[in-house]
């Protein structure tokens, strides 16, 4: 959770050439050759559309380099900039062409994505708590969402920089994804007091909008946050200072939507949503579907990928409720139940063995895992050397990163060893100026030679995550898709080496030489012939050891993920994965047949077709009439229709007992048709100190669904349930507020 007051908050290709550095076989057979030593220049990249197979790049745009002078200091908003960069509050010009500039740096990393700070127009005043002032160099405190922030772009808030930055970064094959903050506006106490312009022309502010009631009002009047397991507080209460907004009222709903969708159309590729747990839950559902809804009337070549912040570690509170939010929302979640025991493991000595605890957890709890967004530093949480981890920590803290399961994040700066630890290098010292772009440090070529293992093997992007030996400092862990093999060793102490004992892999027999030439101190690998798994020759590994193994076959066509995993009829869909060839076949439904938008040997969109609502195996089959199906827990949720934002207030319900809570159930997909646990149905629903039970929830537009309430304990028997469903009718768009009264 941010502080208070403290808020953060390669297709013109990088190298068109086949990775020649890697081995590409068509099966298991015994005879492998392997992977050439890697040429000092680094292995080429490849362009993969879909983001699993990249490496992710945050910037703060603020620290990172100024491109334009020109608009340091602008005059709308003087006196925000320091030039001296001493005032850790200040602006210190980066800018939106400073990153536009360092695009050849950011290709040197093998970067595929880079995700950006918000842009949009921030306040233009200073906010100013205990005598202190603070700019918005974070981003994170809009005025007008519509517009870019002059210190980024231009005097007159255009897109012009923002637009080149995108081409120049199309042109390199590179991806970008924007941070956007939902949440709120800007501080209510200071500054512009919460006051929120629509593409230039002020809407209102939180004084006077305080003066509104009911849907009326664009924020939500309550007190700061005091119980962070409290869901109503969650959602409702406000976060820091900060204007939050009323995402039910349909004014400020069609509003956030149209400013999305206007990053869409400035072609950003995908999102990073800010604080999401402070974000109404059941109307996120909505704005992923209005997402994906206008890439698809866009014509995007790839749906675009979303992912948001909710803090929540394994063991927390609301853990269940970030992944079930996850599961269905369609947006998947920044790893922070992985962050803090990674981190913990790499500096303070944790072990590994809670590292892969929590890796067999979240598989359990997460329907999509390798989606998940992993990372090691960021704009939040002090840096890893900050904690006290050396060089060779955070080397190897990358690698795992880079080889680990989910889309790996890399914080600007990691790879040069930037770091400020004043007040324990805490914000906003974890957002340290951007001082040498050096493509040559031991990170940065760590960077670079597992970002291009990542687009050339897809065991990485969409294989499992097997453990083959582990102790507390030791942890070699394996990747398979099809039959493409990745095995990864890692001693992680700093003085003691290990004798590798009864190792076994899927790696074809043979031996292997280090991936990354022993830039981390691997040595090669020999693998024998063996019964199912293949025994290794034992080795040492010495101490703060990288070691990776690799072997590579695309030949045979495997569907690795859907992007999205529920829609309806209509909405373009991305099947991802390998030898799919460059002819197209056919994708079907259960047994329906999907209209294909486009086929690529990696990559296939198809449209969803008018099929009942629900869940539908999708099976791609090539055009030799091979079939690759997506794995099970892939499988499409469609739709009845595009989703609206209905909330909904439970009025003369029975009294809870302890322990229970209550829940919402329906006749529609959207409500788990049907279904009366907890994973599946709407709920908890909402408690507000005073008043009834409330939530919102994402119905299909225009479609009648009979809603049913229920107490439940645990499990999925309910305790009490309502004797009389409730009939209803979604609007066709907007949003809506309805109060019904409990049938007993």
């Amino acid at each position: 959770m941010r502080m208070p007051y403290q808020f953060p908050r390669l297709l013109t290709a990088v190298l068109l050439l086949a990775i020649t550095s890697l081995t590409s076989c068509g099966g298991g057979g015994s005879a492998v050759t392997p992977p050439p030593t890697p040429t000092p220049t680094m292995p080429a990249m490849e362009n993969h559309p879909d983001l699993r197979r990249r490496v992710v790049y945050q910037i703060v745009t603020d620290r990172f380099f100024d491109g334009d002078t020109s608009n340091d200091n602008p005059a709308q908003s003087a006196g925000m900039y320091d030039s001296t960069k001493t005032n850790w509050q200040d602006y210190w010009g980066g800018d939106l062409a400073g990153i536009q500039q360092k695009i050849s740096y950011l290709q040197a990393l093998g970067v595929g994505a880079i995700w950006i700070s918000p842009p949009v127009d921030n306040v233009n005043v200073l906010a100013t708590y205990s005598g202190v002032s603070y700019a918005p160099y974070h981003g994170y405190w809009a005025r007008d969402f519509k517009r870019i922030e002059e210190h980024f772009g231009d005097a007159n808030n255009t897109w012009s920089a923002f637009d080149a930055l995108v081409a120049a970064a199309h042109a390199a094959g590179i991806q970008v994804i924007v941070d956007f903050a939902a949440n709120h506006t800007n501080p209510i106490s200071t500054g512009e007091y919460g006051v929120l312009y629509d593409d230039g022309v002020k809407v209102t502010d939180y004084a006077t909008d305080a003066m509104q009631s009911g849907t009326a009002a664009y924020y939500h009047h309550q007190a700061a946050i005091a119980d962070y397991s409290d869901r109503y507080q969650l959602q409702y209460y406000t976060l820091d200072d900060l204007a939050d907004l009323s995402q039910e009222n349909p004014a400020v709903d069609a509003y956030l939507k149209a400013a999305i969708n206007a990053f869409q159309q400035h072609g950003v590729d995908g999102f990073r949503l800010d604080a999401v747990k402070h974000v109404n839950w059941g109307w996120e559902y909505t704005l992923q579907n209005a997402v994906q809804s206008y890439s698809t009337t866009a014509g995007a070549a790839m749906p675009p990928y979303l992912f948001g912040e909710w803090m929540e570690g394994i063991g927390d509170t609301l853990f269940a409720d970030s992944a079930k939010w996850a599961n269905n929302s369609g947006i998947t979640l920044l790893d922070y139940p992985l962050y803090y025991d990674v981190a913990t493991a790499f500096v303070t000595g944790g072990s590994f063995n809670t590292v892969y605890s929590d890796l067999t957890t979240e598989a359990a709890s997460f329907a999509a895992p390798n989606d998940l967004a992993t990372f090691i530093d960021n704009h939040d949480n002090p840096r890893l050397l900050s904690k006290g981890a050396t060089t060779d920590q955070l080397n190897e803290a990358l690698a795992f990163l880079l080889t680990c399961r989910g889309v790996p994040i890399v914080y600007y700066g990691d790879e040069q060893y930037l770091h400020v630890d004043s007040n324990g290098g805490g914000d906003p010292y974890t957002r340290a100026q951007m001082t040498s772009f050096d493509s040559t440090t031991t990170a940065a070529v760590v960077v670079r030679y597992l970002a291009a293992l990542r687009s050339a093997n897809p065991a990485i992007a969409y294989g499992g995550m097997q453990q083959r030996w582990i102790n507390n400092d030791v942890f070699i862990f394996e990747r398979r898709f099809n039959n493409s093999v990745v095995l990864v060793a890692i001693n992680k102490n700093e003085s003691n080496s290990q004798s590798i004992t009864g190792l076994y892999t899927a790696l074809p027999a043979g031996t292997y030489a280090d991936y990354m030439n022993g830039l981390l101190n691997g040595s090669s690998l020999t693998v024998n012939s063996g019964s199912g798994s293949n025994p290794a020759v034992d080795f040492t590994l010495t101490p703060h050891t990288v070691a990776i193994w690799q072997y590579t076959s695309t030949t045979t066509p495997q569907a690795g993920a859907l992007t999205p995993r529920e829609g309806q009829p209509g909405l373009h869909v991305a099947i991802t994965g390998t030898g799919f060839g460059t002819t197209a076949g056919t994708v079907l439904l259960d047994s329906t047949p999907a209209a294909v938008v486009s086929w690529a040997d990696d990559t296939v969109v198809f449209s969803i077709p008018s099929i009942n609502a629900g869940s539908h195996a999708v099976t791609l089959k090539t055009a030799a009439a091979t079939a690759a199906s997506v794995p099970a827990s892939f499988s499409l949720q469609v739709q009845e229709a595009s989703l609206v934002p209905v909330t909904i207030t439970l009025q003369g319900e029975p009294t809870l007992a302890s322990g229970e809570q209550y829940y919402l159930s329906g006749d529609v997909v959207e409500l788990g048709a049907g279904a009366t646990d907890a994973a599946h149905a709407a709920g908890p629903l909402l408690l507000p100190p005073s008043g009834s039970p409330l939530i919102t929830v994402a119905l299909p537009a225009g479609v009648t669904a009979h809603l049913r309430f229920y107490k439940l304990a645990s499990g999925s028997t309910p305790t009490a349930i309502e004797s009389v469903a409730h009939s209803y009718t979604a609007p066709t768009s907007g949003t809506d507020a309805i109060s019904v009264t409990w049938n007993p």
